[in-house]
């Protein structure tokens, strides 16, 4: 009888530890699985802080960022691979557009100080850079800054077709949609400030209209019209309108007075 006992305590115990055993199997968490990064990167160079057009820039202003190889190929960026040495060969380059913390530098967006000039680093290739002066009156109460849009305009006198001697004034628009380069020795909008003042605008023109602005800052008073940033935006959805043409240059020269007596035109040709 107490051998009998003793084997149904032995099977119940045994039957016991089985089942603690199996509770504790399900409740014991499922081992992690770790995530193979199967992904090819590569070491990009970025902007360390904000940068502003015509700054020259410091080793201190970049920094090495892991990008995805695939996201950086063929994109112009320089890579720690490719250019290990890349930030301190930047110290001293002048930023030809504005960068954002954390944008990818481009070769073409820096040039070096002794390269030329910061002006001839943003000037496109076959602009000019051409200043004209300008007042209050004739720049939309200072309120044009740089990259800002215009149309140029220019104010003269004009003799009495009849011949006699009453005079007239004219004015009209020469250049439409052109790109303020810097008013006064301001390059870019800094401080989010809106007003920017200066004697002298800046414009970005090709040689023949640098031709024609030189002449009507001889014979007139130029003003500049400030364009809406609207039609900007309309301009590069779409193709250009008919008023962002450039019309035909209508005063072409320029009459001496000698003497009591008018010479004859030096014109353009």
């Amino acid at each position: 009888m107490k051998r009998a006992r003793m084997m149904v305590m032995a099977v119940a115990m045994v039957a016991a530890g089985l089942a603690a055993w199996m509770a504790w199997g399900m409740m014991k968490a499922p081992p992690k699985q770790v995530a193979k990064n199967n992904v090819d990167t590569v070491e990009v160079l970025v902007a360390k802080t904000n940068l502003a057009l015509g700054d020259q820039v410091k080793t201190k202003d970049f920094n090495w960022q892991v990008w995805p190889t695939a996201a950086a190929a063929d994109k112009g960026y320089i890579t720690k691979s490719a250019k290990p040495n890349a930030m301190a060969e930047m110290d001293g380059a002048i930023a030809r557009s504005a960068f954002l913390a954390g944008e990818p530098v481009k070769a073409n967006k820096l040039i070096k100080a002794n390269e030329g000039g910061v002006m001839a680093a943003i000037l496109p290739a076959g602009m000019r850079a051409v200043a004209t002066k300008i007042t209050e009156e004739t720049a939309a109460g200072n309120f044009i800054l740089p990259n800002d849009r215009v149309d140029v305009l220019v104010t003269r006198k004009q003799r009495s077709s009849s011949g006699g001697r009453g005079e007239s004034q004219t004015s009209d628009t020469i250049f439409r949609n052109i790109r303020v380069l810097a008013i006064g020795q301001e390059l870019d909008q800094k401080d989010g400030k809106k007003v920017s003042l200066g004697k002298t605008a800046t414009l970005e023109l090709t040689a023949r209209q640098a031709e024609v602005l030189a002449l009507n800052n001889a014979v007139g008073e130029v003003s500049l019209s400030l364009r809406s940033l609207e039609d900007l935006l309309k301009s590069k959805a779409n193709k250009a309108s008919d008023d962002d043409e450039i019309k035909p240059e209508r005063v072409n020269g320029i009459k001496v007075l000698r003497y009591g007596t008018w010479s004859r035109t030096y014109g353009l040709q």
